[in-house]
């Protein structure tokens, strides 16, 4: 029996059908859509303003405090226990949203909720270390695809509740929690990794992908230590752990693997095309995750749920539909990126001001609909385009590297914005005038990118045209 467990454990289908199995189910919770009316309504009767104000900022804080140590933790452990953290969190979270009561215990639910979050880095790093990189692409297709159909079925099947079966919000969390106790359970059937990709490697080529696995890009602000990934990581990996002696000390292994990273990040950032690409990354990452984080607020103040429908979840369905058309419609353009890249952030970043400006002018519901589902989907069009031009030029490692401290810099930009803005230690805005700012903070975005993009086509062309001068001359 052992045996036979530890051949299926080897095999890639199983991990695989596993933890798509546990994303599914941490994912499908349909009271997400109804948050807001949940806490304000009559089964915690909060205030929009304590909602708001006090108790969503904590999330992000959590979050934030967590993010580089589980991001650390979560490789040095092998990502199952983390996994198993993770479906504990969420089950703390929906208890204490359906038996807790006041801002305080709320706040409990932010706080553990963003512990739920910043573990999510175990769900996407875990499957590499069990399958084999012929099997990369594919599983990573599997991983995403299903966390969006979950998604969406979560959004659909709680408007359907709410709409048709008239089903209590309470009831909705009560099925949240059954959810993520299912992805808990998951968790457990999950072969523990032997290797992992920073503290456990056991063989470079085992991590790697091959010179045929990985698309290679060339340009002249590529650093050599990203255009040639194999060799530098075989360089700077410094001794196996193989070749390590027995007695070395986990501190020293700590601190080996933190200056490695230091030196990964240092070089990929060294490449203007990766610099550029993850500043908008960051920016335009804190401030829809911002976005998300409000817009039930922004909802419920335009048409408040004890008088109005609601149709959050019929929202959140098409918007992340929405998402993921543009997202898949970005892999089948064909767009010389190199030099009208910055230009795309430009203009749909102004897209992306102008549904927010369109939220906070307007008293409309359905036109606040409207504006969040073209924000969500020139985001995720955006992201997509971005996720791809930096993975494309890095190995798996640096890869993971850069995604997470590209999404380390959005959280402190993200927490700058709620200090600022939301807490009511800051300025402790109202919702209408929050959307006010942050329109604002993607018309910045938007102007830093085109005016960059002018400055490159123009150098290009110039540099085009000095060519071929030269040329006729010779």
């Amino acid at each position: 029996m052992d045996c036979w467990k530890g051949a299926i454990g080897r095999r890639w289908i199983y991990p695989t059908l596993v933890i798509c199995a546990n994303g599914f189910f941490s994912t499908m919770r349909p009271s997400e859509s109804f948050l807001t009316p949940y806490l304000t309504g009559p089964d915690k009767n909060l205030t929009i303003e304590e909602v708001t104000n006090q108790i969503f900022p904590v999330w992000t804080y959590s979050y934030l405090a967590l993010l580089f140590p589980v991001f650390l933790i979560t490789d040095y452990v092998r990502y199952k226990p983390i996994l198993l953290l993770q479906g504990i969190s969420f089950i703390v979270t929906w208890l204490l949203l359906l038996f807790a009561h006041g801002v305080v215990a709320m706040q409990a639910v932010e706080f553990f909720y963003g512990m739920a979050t910043a573990t999510e880095v175990a769900y996407y790093a875990y499957i590499y270390s069990v399958v084999s990189t012929d099997h990369y692409q594919r599983v990573t297709s599997y991983c995403r695809s299903v966390t969006l159909v979950a998604a969406t079925i979560a959004a659909v099947l709680g408007q359907l509740l709410v709409s048709l079966a008239d089903v209590s919000y309470f009831h909705l969390n009560a099925i949240s929690l059954a959810s993520v106790s299912l992805a808990f359970v998951c968790s457990f059937f999950l072969p523990m990794p032997q290797k992992s990709m920073f503290f456990h490697r056991k063989d470079v080529s085992e991590t790697l992908p091959g010179p045929d696995k990985v698309v290679a890009t060339v340009g002249s602000d590529r650093p050599s230590s990203c255009s040639e990934d194999k060799g530098s990581v075989s360089a700077d990996q410094g001794p196996t752990p193989e070749q390590q002696p027995e007695n070395a000390k986990p501190r020293s292994q700590v601190l080996r693997v933190l200056v490695k990273l230091s030196k990964d990040l240092r070089d990929c950032y060294s490449s203007r095309k990766l610099l550029y690409w993850s500043l908008w990354w960051a920016l335009a990452t804190a401030g829809f995750n911002q976005v998300l984080n409000y817009i039930q607020v922004l909802w419920d103040l335009r048409a408040p749920s004890h008088s109005s429908a609601v149709y959050n979840g019929a929202v959140e369905a098409t918007a992340t539909f929405l998402g993921s058309a543009t997202s898949m419609a970005a892999g089948y353009v064909k767009v010389n990126w190199d030099l009208y890249g910055e230009l795309a952030l430009g203009i749909f970043s102004a897209m992306d001001a102008g549904s927010l400006f369109l939220m906070h002018f307007t008293d409309n519901i359905w036109a606040c609909y409207a504006g969040y589902l073209a924000f969500k989907a020139c985001y995720m069009l955006l992201i997509t385009v971005a996720t791809f031009q930096i993975a494309v030029t890095l190995s798996m490692e640096r890869y993971a590297l850069m995604f997470g401290f590209n999404n380390f810099v959005a959280l402190v930009i993200q927490t700058i914005l709620t200090v600022v803005v939301v807490d009511s230690k800051g300025l402790g805005l109202d919702i209408s005038t929050q959307f006010l700012i942050y329109g604002s903070y993607f018309t910045f975005i938007a102007g830093i990118f085109l005016i960059r993009s002018i400055y490159t086509i123009i150098s290009i062309k110039c540099r085009n045209t000095s060519m071929a001068g030269e040329s006729i001359n010779h």
